[in-house]
């Protein structure tokens, strides 16, 4: 069974942002988008679901029930139904732990350069975002993140798990000295653990709940990325069993967003789609050597270094002497990727490319990069 196999012709039949933002002899590799076809038990629950006219709203613990079982088998993390709480869309429901677990004009630490929406989540609702720089490795800095949580004003600390655009998974060591700064210093963790299940194989994924100093976290997480199911919107609260009355005390609406065949196709992958994911990972991690290996062989003025988390790459193209690397891939090699300086105002030279692909895909953009160089 191969995953990313689905034809150019067929994929630009999609209506979907990836497919049609950009003209049609672009090849994208930006958005988070997957090029898969749907797991075929997620289809078939849908079907099920439109055939018996089952279009209202959301009800039960089915999807909270099912990660429940896919955490426990997967990671060996056991959970009680009450930590577990059906939600809207991952960044909605981040929204909702912050408007629930800070104030306005709080400070909120992210660590920069990071998924966009956190950006945007911390700083337009009333709060200040605090960027705090990962090492140049891309790990956590454990003495620049205690400087700012000493700041009064900082309240919360949103973290990606695994790190999005980077790559990097954290580690029990580095969890364990996250949670008992946040306990030091009074500050509530707020974890997105969407890409928990896409770690390239032999990789551990630590869910932040099995730290014993992490149970007063709140994890929001989804089936979405993992299965390709954006479009149906659902995801999950998780707290630690330390958070107390978190789940009550959150905004109005917060559990009443989930859409009820969103729910459904996300229960189904996460039922049925353990061996399918496992499939996926195996794919990524072949699509990161391959990309490391054209990018030294074509491009080698581009910097990489395959990291085990999430279908993205982060490529550092300062050497290349571009003023913007992405709007000159895209305008000269035709190729669109996600530009660095989404991801931190600092990293105007990288970019990231989105690695759930096929091969010939990854290739024809590579070789579309180093053509671009090459044109007077």
């Amino acid at each position: 069974m191969t995953i990313f196999s689905l034809t150019e012709a067929e994929l630009r039949q999609r209506r979907s942002m990836k497919w049609c933002t950009f003209d049609a002899d672009v090849v994208p590799l930006w958005v988070a988008e997957m090029d898969t076809a749907v797991l075929p038990e997620v289809r078939r629950s849908l079907d099920e679901a439109l055939d018996r006219g089952d279009t209202g709203y959301p009800y039960g613990t089915d999807y909270a029930d099912a990660y429940r079982a896919s955490a426990a088998a997967r990671w060996g993390l056991e959970l009680t139904p009450g930590q577990v709480q059906r939600g809207g869309d991952v960044m909605n429901a981040v929204l909702c732990v912050l408007e629930a677990t800070t104030k306005p004009g709080d400070g909120i630490v992210i660590t920069s350069p990071v998924y966009p929406p956190f950006w945007q989540v911390t700083s337009g609702y009333r709060r200040h975002t605090v960027p705090v720089a990962l090492t140049p490795a891309g790990r956590l800095d454990l003495e620049a993140l205690a400087s700012a949580f000493a700041d009064p004003e900082v309240t919360a600390f949103l973290l990606c798990s695994p790190h999005n655009p980077t790559g990097t998974v954290h580690t029990v060591d580095e969890l364990t000295a996250v949670a008992e700064l946040c306990a030091e210093h009074g500050v509530q963790l707020v974890v997105d653990e969407i890409h928990a299940w896409l770690v390239d194989p032999g990789t551990e994924f630590v869910p932040t709940l099995s730290v014993p100093a992490a149970q007063r976290a709140a994890v929001v997480t989804s089936a979405g990325k993992s299965w390709n199911l954006a479009a149906f919107k659902a995801g999950l609260y998780i707290v630690g069993t330390e958070a107390g009355g978190l789940l009550r005390t959150l905004p109005p609406l917060a559990a009443g967003s989930t859409g009820h065949l969103g729910a459904i196709a996300h229960t189904a992958a996460l039922r049925h789609g353990q061996d399918w994911v496992d499939q996926v990972c195996v794919e990524i991690a072949e699509n990161k050597r391959l990309l490391a290996d054209l990018l030294h062989a074509l491009v080698p003025g581009a910097r990489y270094q395959p990291q085990p988390g999430t279908y993205l790459a982060w490529v550092d193209c300062t050497a290349l002497d571009l003023d913007d690397p992405c709007r000159h891939f895209l305008d000269v090699g035709r190729v669109a990727f996600s530009p660095g300086r989404n991801f931190s105002p600092d990293h105007g030279q990288w970019v990231r490319i989105n690695l759930a692909a096929s091969p010939s895909m990854i290739t024809q953009a590579v070789e579309r990069m180093a053509a671009s160089l090459r044109r007077p």
